[in-house]
């Protein structure tokens, strides 16, 4: 388990250093192409220093890499902005945001794909803005109002990948949990219900829930995210929240354990079209 740079990293030199072989190059010979020291190529390819994205432009220009989706995950993954020149908003917040949430906005901005479980609350790309400040209130407590706010305007920003070009696909699987907690007030709660219903239209989300009647289940043991990755599944990882921290997983064994317990929470979950009824429902007073 790592934290999220050094996963960043490692997967990054990881497939670097796959590409470098496709190419049939070692990595003295790679080095010689680029006009650096082998051991640069070296400490980049296991992932002990960081790579500038004009480093990364380099090596792949060397190795003959074409594909342009790939390029622009690896590159994103060094720092760069994405093709249609978005800029990682989130260092604004250098200031305010820990390492740890940072480094979660930037896989998220990053990742093709999202599923999640959630047991507590509603997952934060689907709040509204009420329910996020409610969330954020209870679970940072004596926030001054002014930090509150940015908190809160983070949240909302992170919103944007669901309309990007192409945008996220977000897979959720709420615990009945997420839908009967009264978070904020019952006004607030009837507006985020209805959110919910919204966003279970839209095409790149699916969202099932999974109902108190469905008994134990392996999500019990609590809430995970998986990110996945359009050009290479080698890059995809898990992240784990914790009160103080979060853990990322990104071992093939733990990628697969997490992807095949998620799977079995969607078959145990309602379908995505009774799940729409079911917050219907409860947005209702069912």
């Amino acid at each position: 388990m790592q934290h999220g740079p050094a996963v960043r990293r490692r997967k990054l030199g990881a497939e670097l250093r796959a590409l470098r072989s496709s190419a049939g190059l070692t990595s003295g010979e790679a080095a010689r192409l680029v006009g650096w020291h082998q051991s640069k190529v070296s400490r980049i390819e296991t992932g002990t220093s960081g790579v500038k994205p004009a480093d990364v432009r380099l090596l792949l220009d060397a190795y003959g890499v074409t594909d342009s989706q790939l390029r622009e995950v690896l590159m994103a993954l060094a720092g760069a902005e994405d093709s249609g020149g978005r800029h990682h908003w989130w260092h604004a917040y250098r200031g305010v945001l820990p390492p740890t949430y940072r480094d979660f906005i930037s896989l998220e901005s990053q990742a093709g794909a999202m599923r999640t479980l959630e047991t507590t609350v509603v997952p934060g790309l689907l709040q509204t803005p009420e329910y996020a400040r409610a969330v954020t209130s209870a679970a940072v407590e004596g926030l001054p109002e002014d930090r509150l706010d940015t908190l809160v305007e983070v949240r909302l920003a992170r919103q944007d990948v669901l309309r990007a070009d192409p945008p996220l696909e977000l897979s959720a699987v709420l615990d009945e949990a997420v839908l009967r907690r009264e978070v904020g007030g019952p006004g607030v709660m009837a507006r985020q219900l209805e959110r919910l219903v919204e966003a279970a239209r839209l095409p790149q989300v699916r969202l099932q829930v999974l109902p108190f009647a469905a008994g134990a289940h392996i999500g019990v043991t609590g809430p995970f995210v998986i990110f996945s990755f359009s050009s290479t599944s080698d890059l995809d990882v898990v992240v784990l929240d914790h009160l103080t921290s979060s853990l990322y997983l990104e071992r093939k064994e733990d990628l697969q354990a997490y992807t095949e317990a998620f799977n079995a929470l969607q078959i145990h979950a309602l379908s995505p079209e009774d799940s729409l009824d079911f917050i219907a429902g409860t947005a209702a007073g069912a």
